[in-house]
């Protein structure tokens, strides 16, 4: 059985696709850390009570954490950089609904709105993993991965700025300003993807996937406000547990369910996922301590007495190492392997936050700190895609990565939660207002650290990657070109061109159910490609060649001593000026 892209690029993925992709994964990440300067000022900004003004940072991470699986899966389904284009033009109408606004339930729907873009970042590692040469892709992914700290990072200091010296609105026009320039050049750079899932959207899993997730991430960002032994908190825990299962046990009886369960259970993806809660754990803890540590005034006999401009400076490094890492990761990687990267990602972690714990007496201390856990943040966050992409089907990249995304959020919400709480339980009141203490910065790194070595144990279950797809590809080429007509198990047929003519030396990969190489042919010089399978299952054959377009195409084989015939026809090139 085949499956025919219904939307084929009209032109190869050019050089300029990578930087666009991680530009759009900035953007978001601007997005998210848009209002951390004014969070304090929020209440009377908005003239409304502290708890009230929270739900407008809860908003966007709820959305956020709803947007980010089905998002994935509908770019599977209908184009991966059609739903990119999607979620950031949701974000950008809602930074503008955001801009023209001082209302409190407004400003909510707005932000709201805005959430959706976090659907940008496994789209994008969807497209490249479709679009680009495997030689490219690790340190492609790890870009993109790492955009989010990048963003973060370079916000900070540029949102301080905004709010110091201009109205606070202007830091939404900022952001659909950026939002629709990530459109745009999308639209120019990216061409979409041929590769689709076969099957139909989940319309009930999504229902009952984001009706568990609000009912798990709503009680852990208002615990502090509501009591963690509150009714309403415990009852929301337990309806979200209720809740989940019976997803769970819903997705399992789906022909075509939002999340694969079954591949999502298996050991290279279960311990990935951990593992990226761990890591968001740690990159928020960083995100929440500094910034205040470095603000509070020197009257305190600790707080360093920087301004928020300064502040935002001195970590926005931990962003900017995170992109250094990238390539750095790429060549690790190559050599060793993406484990090997988490694991030493998780202890350059482990060794920043416990640096830490004796560094905090002065400003630049604080820069050596951003710096260490940006680099070992930053291999970690590179890690994760290209250990998921290694052990899903291709046809589930946008599911699996928007899964993963998933899982370090969550890991952010639990952080914000826990480090929140331990910083109000160990401030101390001074004139009616709660001034966190040294000792409360303290066991937020202590935390942080624990997080890390939790983290590194799901990192050290990871199993070994298997390398025997890689090698057999090479001596199946070989095998194809010389003996074609001799393959009796598996695929075999013409590679042809828009007009049906054929195309000489094209180069055809197969890819199995893990999204592995399985075998490689080239075709001859009457377009005849011939490739042998391993035994029956789902298959996707990714066809490209000079001149034309990227193709993938599903297929079926029963396993059976037979040769499928299936004809593969490119998509016409076009050359634009």
């Amino acid at each position: 059985m085949t499956h025919t892209p219904t939307d084929q690029p009209n032109r190869r993925a050019s050089g300029a696709v990578v930087p666009v992709l991680a530009f759009a994964g900035i953007v978001v990440a601007v997005m998210q850390t848009l209002l951390v300067p004014v969070i304090k000022d929020l209440p009377q900004l908005l003239n409304t009570e502290p708890s009230n003004a929270t739900w407008v940072l809860t908003s966007t991470l709820l959305s956020g954490a709803v947007a980010t699986p089905i998002m994935g899966r509908l770019g599977d389904l209908y184009g991966k950089r059609r739903m990119l284009i999607l979620s950031l033009a949701v974000m950008v109408v809602g930074a503008l609904v955001s801009a023209l606004t001082s209302d409190l339930l407004t400003m909510i729907a707005g932000r709201t709105l805005q959430g959706f873009a976090m659907g940008a970042i496994p789209l994008g590692i969807g497209l490249m993993r479709d679009m680009l040469p495997r030689e490219k892709l690790g340190s492609a992914m790890a870009l993109m991965s790492s955009s989010i700290g990048v963003g973060g990072g370079l916000a900070l200091p540029l949102a301080a700025l905004v709010a110091q010296h201009a109205d606070w609105h202007a830091l939404f026009y900022g952001a659909a300003g950026l939002g629709a320039l990530a459109i745009g050049l999308t639209l120019l750079v990216v061409p979409e993807s041929p590769a689709r899932a076969e099957g139909t959207f989940d319309v009930l899993g999504a229902i009952g996937l984001s009706t568990g997730l609000v009912l798990f991430l709503l009680p852990i960002t208002k615990g502090s406000d509501w009591g963690w032994t509150s009714g309403t908190t415990l009852g929301l825990f337990a309806a979200s547990a209720v809740v989940l299962v019976l997803w769970g046990v819903m997705e399992l009886r789906v022909k075509a369910p939002l999340v694969d369960l079954r591949t999502t259970a298996r050991p290279a993806v279960l311990f990935t996922n951990l593992a990226s809660i761990m890591v968001g754990v740690s990159f928020y803890v960083v995100s929440l301590v500094l910034p205040q540590l470095l603000q509070l005034p020197k009257a305190t006999g600790y707080g360093l007495g920087q301004s928020m401009v300064v502040a935002g400076l001195l970590v926005a490094p931990l962003g900017l190492t995170m992109m250094v890492t990238a390539p750095v990761y790429a060549r690790l990687s190559a050599k060793y392997g993406p484990k090997f990267t988490l694991i030493l990602g998780m202890l350059i972690i482990a060794i920043g936050y416990g640096a830490g714990l004796g560094l905090m007496s002065a400003a630049w201390q604080s820069l050596v700190i951003a710096v260490v856990l940006g680099a070992g943040i930053g291999l970690a966050y590179s890690s994760l895609p290209a250990l998921i992409v290694g052990a899903v089907p291709a046809s589930e990249t946008g599911a699996a990565n928007g899964l993963n995304t998933l899982m370090r959020s969550i890991g952010t919400s639990v952080s914000s939660a826990v480090i929140g709480m331990v910083l109000a339980n160990t401030a101390n009141d001074v004139g009616g207002v709660a001034i966190p203490t040294m000792h409360g910065f303290r066991v937020s790194f202590l935390i942080a650290t624990g997080a890390v070595a939790i983290g590194l144990l799901m990192a050290v279950f990871l199993p070994k990657p298997n390398r025997a797809p890689q090698l057999r590809a090479s001596s199946e080429e070989e095998a194809n070109l010389e003996h074609a007509e001799e393959v009796l198990r598996g695929f075999r047929g013409r590679v042809l061109d828009a007009a049906g003519a054929p195309v000489a030396r094209a180069k055809v990969t197969l890819i199995d159910r893990r999204g592995r190489q399985a075998g490689s042919a080239v075709a001859d010089e009457d377009g005849v490609y011939a490739l042998s399978v391993p035994g029956g299952g789902a298959y996707v054959l990714a066809a490209r060649a000079v001149g034309h377009g990227p193709l993938a195409s599903s297929a079926t084989h029963t396993g059976d001593e037979r040769a499928v015939s299936l004809d593969l026809s490119l998509p016409g090139e076009t050359v634009t000026t």
